[in-house]
């Protein structure tokens, strides 16, 4: 099957925690706003209905995914979708119900990140939310990124089938997730992330091996992985860094 994924180009944005299960799986795919000519008349048609035989079905936003005569929207629900068909979580349903609910804290954890640098709102400019931006940064430094990093640290090693991957003995979705926040972070707060980074071992060690995957890596190494850049939801500004 080809897979057709739907999202903005130009930022690697929420579209890339999709991206890196397909890249890990060899999956068939087309980026189709970055490889179609009419890519982003046609995420429109889908947001607006107008793609047969959904049109009593359209997303909110991307990124959406077409499976042929499926079309699955938002990133948890996306890769709860993919992640049997891609090999991608372990087989049993508890197992894929733990995944889907890491893959859900992860969500939240994406929605602080982002609010770090948009407190007021999405539809404002950087510049124009400055002030609450710095205080919303201190309290996420303090309060909020530990919680979120410690939890996956204790999540790992709890895991009954040792602590090289969060769910089973074997990659899932939910660890390429990680991966790419903790990239993410690293861009957007390196000193925040270095202060955090000797108390969460297994964290950063989990980061490391799926960079190394050769599937991974070849994509990292390649021109379909996108910067992280000031249009994303990782941005890094200065002032909203503290070590």
């Amino acid at each position: 099957m080809q897979y057709e994924l739907y999202y903005w180009p130009g930022i690697p944005g929420r579209g890339e925690y999709v991206r890196l299960a397909l890249e890990a799986a060899g999956a068939d795919y087309v980026d189709v706003a970055r490889e179609r000519q009419d890519g982003m008349s046609a995420i429109g048609d889908l947001l607006e209905g107008e793609v047969a035989p959904f049109e009593a079905y359209p997303p909110f936003a991307p990124p959406i995914l077409k499976a042929q005569e499926r079309v699955v929207s938002h990133v948890a629900n996306i890769l709860r979708f993919l992640g049997p068909r891609l090999g991608l979580v372990p087989d049993d349903e508890p197992s894929r119900d733990w995944a889907h609910g890491l893959q859900l804290t992860m969500t939240d954890f994406i929605a602080e990140i982002h609010d770090v640098h948009h407190p007021i709102g999405s539809s404002l400019y950087y510049e124009e939310q400055q002030d609450e931006a710095r205080r919303r940064a201190q309290v996420f430094r303090q309060a909020r990124l530990g919680k979120f990093l410690g939890y996956f640290e204790d999540v790992l090693a709890r895991n009954p089938a040792g602590k090289t991957y969060l769910v089973g003995d074997a990659l899932s979705y939910v660890d390429l997730s990680l991966f790419q926040t903790v990239s993410g972070l690293r861009y957007a707060m390196p000193r925040a992330m270095a202060v955090q980074a000797p108390s969460i071992p297994d964290v950063m060690a989990l980061s490391e091996r799926v960079s190394a995957l050769p599937r991974i890596a070849t994509y990292l190494g390649s021109a379909r992985r996108q910067a992280f850049n000031e249009d994303g939801i990782f941005r890094h500004y200065l002032e909203l860094d503290a070590d």
